[in-house]
């Protein structure tokens, strides 16, 4: 559930701290009085859209976050977890979004950073925002068949992925297949190619790791006569060899310290120590002067070995142009070739082998088909009867509704079906698609009779309508006000609305105002006590004494409903 939703800087919205409960809560307000922008910044901390020109003027950053509490919902903790997200030891979990200029924005779960992809995943699970788009979208028909599997028990909707899986293994199969099906005079150009780039690798007997130990031995080859001198120098000064009379070598500089340092200890015994160390350092420079000798005597150009190891190299890094970056690519692509030979040399066998395949994924693919339409039917059939209840109950005096579903003659990730809601608005008239005999108003109420339907399953606790009164007055506006408050009992529902009907019915009431203030435009939101709320309801019915005797009564009205 949905405790908290705190904005800062957000568009005209200096600061607001809105706090929720159970029950239905509506939002209402003057036209551009910013309801629009509370849906946004609670669209933004779930991970939509987010710019720098949603920042509110002269600020440097937006913030927006959203706190719920999931204490009593173990089953979407569950889900959580899946995604490697938890509440807090009290049940809290916060969403939160920071945007600033130059389009940057953090995103946050329990103050810990995360990506937009993972707070879109948790906020799928959290809460259900259903806006004019939304209803639209029942216009298209290749939206039903994803409704409709909402509407599929849980423990069957596993044969979806088995089917999105089948589907994958079965369209990668008949690819390769219609890849690798040719005549034989193709085939026979195929091979000669192969054979010709795999001749090309084998023969240069590649090993794993040689591309550096040459590319080593060759900057050793090509310098040798640099690092000959320098070890000549090094070795000099050390006093591995004659210094040529420049320099006394440290060699012998030591020595020479050794015994002056030796000739006095006998005078303080302190220098004894100070005479060992010189004796440790001779010993080492010593040694080091051996190594040197012997480095040295280890180095000597040879004009050959430094052309075969060039050669080497080129060979190498033409193959890498031509068949992998590396030579673990170099042999796995020949890998790749030896098996496409071996393939095109016992073609008749390969190909059999592959039908036979192709035949036992596509008859898999079937049968998942089958199961899943079982199950869309049977979904369908207890959709079709709980959709005639609630369109009743919304004033769809005496529609039908059915969920249409089809054969289709190529496999899809979903399936073969083919599913479209088809609706009769009066007795005697067929069925037809949605597209065809649907206003907007009548659009809204069948995606509520949807969500009222769905509710029940899906574990989301928070469900928000915009624009759900779209097209509706009268008595349908009264009954779908009940059907809100009836859904408010189960979840905590949130509706922005023009109606007084529906306002009528909230169990909390906000108001959205916006003023002009030294030529600052500032949007701000207050809960409304019992006086204010027939203020507003008589605002809503347009202002006049009478109807300020009608937002009684709706109140009156809608109190006597909820009890």
């Amino acid at each position: 559930m949905l405790n908290e939703l705190n904005i800062k800087n957000l568009a005209l919205i200096s600061r607001a701290d809105l706090s929720f409960s159970r029950g239905l809560h509506v939002l209402t307000g003057e036209t551009g009085a910013g309801k629009s922008m509370l849906l946004g910044a609670m669209d933004m901390a779930l991970g939509g859209r987010a710019s720098s020109d949603m920042i509110r003027q002269g600020q440097e950053e937006a913030f927006a976050e959203l706190v719920f509490d999931l204490s009593e919902n173990e089953q979407t903790v569950e889900k959580l977890k899946a995604l490697e997200i938890a509440p807090d030891e009290e049940g809290t979990l916060i969403l939160s979004r920071k945007i600033s200029g130059a389009k940057k924005s953090s995103c946050r779960i329990n103050g810990e950073t995360i990506t937009v992809s993972k707070l879109k995943a948790a906020a799928d699970l959290l809460i259900d925002i259903h806006g004019q788009h939304e209803h639209q979208s029942l216009l298209s028909k290749s939206n039903h068949i994803k409704i409709l599997d909402e509407f599929v028990p849980a423990g069957d909707r596993t044969v979806f992925a088995q089917l999105r899986e089948a589907y994958r293994e079965y369209r990668d199969l008949k690819a390769s297949y219609e890849e690798r099906f040719c005549d034989e005079a193709q085939r026979e150009r195929e091979l000669a190619y192969i054979r010709h780039e795999l001749s090309q690798i084998e023969s240069a007997s590649l090993k794993t790791g040689e591309d550096d130990e040459l590319q080593e031995r060759y900057d050793l080859i090509s310098n040798s006569k640099r690092i000959t001198q320098s070890l000549a120098r090094a070795g000099e000064l050390l006093g591995a060899g004659n210094a040529g009379g420049r320099e006394m070598p440290a060699l012998d500089r030591v020595g020479s310290a050794i015994a002056e340092i030796s000739s006095i200890v006998s005078y303080d015994e302190k220098l004894v120590s100070l005479a060992d160390q010189l004796k440790d350092a001779e010993s080492i420079l010593s040694d080091a002067c051996h190594d040197l000798s012997e480095r040295m005597a280890s180095f000597d150009f040879d004009e050959g070995a430094l052309d075969e190891c060039s050669k080497r190299l080129d060979l190498i890094n033409t193959l890498k142009k031509r068949y992998g970056s590396t030579i673990e690519e170099i042999n796995d692509y020949a890998d790749g070739l030896r098996k496409k030979c071996s393939e095109y040399e016992d073609y008749d066998e390969f190909i059999k082998g592959l039908e036979a395949e192709l035949a036992s994924s596509e008859e898999r693919l079937k049968k998942l088909c089958e199961k899943a339409s079982e199950v869309r039917c049977a979904a369908a059939a207890s959709l079709e009867k709980r959709m005639k209840e609630e369109l009743s109950s919304l004033n769809f005096l005496s529609a039908d509704f059915k969920a249409a579903i089809e054969k289709k003659d190529e496999y899809s990730p979903l399936g073969l079906d083919s599913v479209e809601f088809m609706i009769s608005m009066n007795p005697g008239e067929p069925l037809k698609p949605l597209s065809q005999v649907s206003s907007g108003g009548e659009l809204s109420r069948i995606m509520l009779a949807l969500r009222t339907i769905g509710a029940a399953d899906d574990g989301i606790d928070t469900l928000i309508f915009d624009e759900i009164d779209s097209g509706i007055s009268g008595v349908t506006a009264m009954m779908v006000a009940k059907k809100l408050s009836d859904l408010a009992k189960k979840r905590q529902v949130i509706c922005i609305t023009h109606l007084a009907q529906i306002a009528a019915f909230a169990d909390h009431h906000f108001f959205i105002e916006k003023s002009a203030k030294d030529n600052v435009t500032t949007t701000r939101v207050e809960i409304l006590g019992e006086d204010e709320r027939i203020k507003e309801l008589t605002r809503l019915l347009g202002g006049t004494a009478s109807a300020g005797v009608t937002a009684g009564e709706l109140l009156e009205q809608a109190s006597e409903y909820r009890n």
